[in-house]
């Protein structure tokens, strides 16, 4: 079990809390403030027990080197005006002058750390700087779901330096939502798996076989389990060293009654560009070459079907190329399938996510996850690394 910030006392102490504001800029800005939003019950409880606070995150990948373009500081511009006071934000993560402010840090006051990816020491779990960040504090809390399934210094390392220490409320509701699929879901409970990579989902699907009545399997993963079913898939994408692993799959489904959908029609083109020229083709027919983008009408129409019938639904990775207009359809269609499905509806994934927002219908969502490989890790049965030094 994980102690959780509201029973930790944290009254008046230093509280290093690990965040997740890996999020997206543009021109400088913040162009999607969601993980920075989530984080706010967890700091505001700190705030109300006049908490000393020092969050940490990492900022895209800097490759160990610092670098303005992965600066933190419009994310703890944009945080101080969330919350309506100042954020502390030094010129680094580590070093005397950071463990000065650390130590200078009055009740109520905020403090956001420089990229922690800008050491290679923090993916490299380096002891030396996983020390050098916990003497920053007293309590340490987790609220980073979206990295707790890697082993660095600020999610792993520096864990063992603290006596007291837990998970903040997003990871406590990340936890929950995901628990609850795995042990009281309501059926039909339906999973829908996209994406290119069949590798990042296959033991997804192994694992959840004993829990799920339905996949739905599209995006590019799709024409490794038609290349397994013996359809022509023309030049669509295919991982080779996976189809055997695609047919016991199929066959397992079958011997225990899990129906397995997967595209019946798709949309080919030779290149993914917009404009390019594309047309819609059954399986059994000459795909002459071209390749799967997205799934074509009778496909949506099927899955559509299937999924306004689900009382739970697991959503991980687009039916397509949905980046470019001409692919987006099967994506966008099958997210106001589960909008509107009434269903209790799990979303992980950046682009799963993107297609929810820009389909306008999060709200009808039960649960937005911030992590999409953490909780696929999860969801595998894998033991998290970030989760696993917080066990009491």
């Amino acid at each position: 079990m994980y102690s959780v910030i509201n029973q930790i006392q944290i009254d008046k102490k230093k509280v290093f809390i690990r965040v997740d504001y890996n999020v997206p800029l543009a021109d400088g800005k913040i162009a999607d403030d969601r993980r920075i939003a989530e984080s706010l019950p967890t700091i505001e409880h700190a705030l109300s027990r006049e908490a000393k606070i020092i969050l940490g995150s990492h900022l895209g990948r800097p490759k160990g080197v610092s670098n303005p373009g992965f600066s933190l500081l419009p994310v703890a511009e944009h945080l101080s005006d969330l919350l309506g006071r100042d954020v502390i934000f030094p010129e680094d993560c580590v070093g005397d002058a950071v463990k000065k402010l650390a130590g200078d840090l009055r009740e109520g006051e905020i403090m956001l750390l420089e990229n922690l990816r800008f050491h290679p020491e923090e993916e490299k779990n380096d002891p030396h700087f996983s020390k050098q960040l916990a003497q920053l504090a007293e309590v340490y809390i987790d609220d980073a779901f979206g990295v707790m399934h890697r082993a660095h210094a600020s999610t792993a390392g520096m864990v063992s330096h603290f006596k007291e220490k837990g998970i903040g409320f997003l990871v406590k509701k990340e936890i929950e939502y995901l628990q609850g699929l795995l042990s009281k879901p309501a059926h039909p409970f339906l999973a829908i798996f996209g994406g290119a990579k069949v590798s990042d989902k296959i033991g997804v699907i192994e694992n959840l076989m004993n829990h799920v009545d339905v996949f739905i399997i599209g995006g590019g993963m799709a024409y490794t389990f038609l290349k397994a079913r013996g359809v022509d898939i023309g030049q669509s994408i295919v991982d080779e060293a996976k189809i055997h692993q695609a047919e016991k799959i199929l066959k397992r489904a079958e011997i225990k009654g899990v129906q397995v959908l997967l595209p019946v029609d798709s949309v080919l083109a030779s290149d993914i560009l917009a404009g390019v020229k594309s047309r819609v083709a059954n399986n059994g027919e000459k795909w002459d070459g071209l390749k799967a983008l997205d799934i074509g009408p009778q496909t949506i129409a099927g899955f559509a079907a299937k999924i306004r019938q689900a009382k739970t639904i697991l959503w991980n990775g687009p039916m397509g190329v949905f980046e470019v207009p001409d692919f987006e359809k099967g994506t966008f269609e099958i997210a106001r399938a589960v909008g509107e499905s009434g269903a209790c509806a799990v979303v992980g994934g950046g682009d799963s996510v993107l297609a929810i927002r820009r389909s306008g219908i999060a709200d009808k969502m039960a649960h937005l996850s911030t992590g999409g490989g953490a909780m696929m890790e999860f969801l595998e049965g894998k033991t998290l690394p970030g989760l696993k030094v917080l066990e009491a």
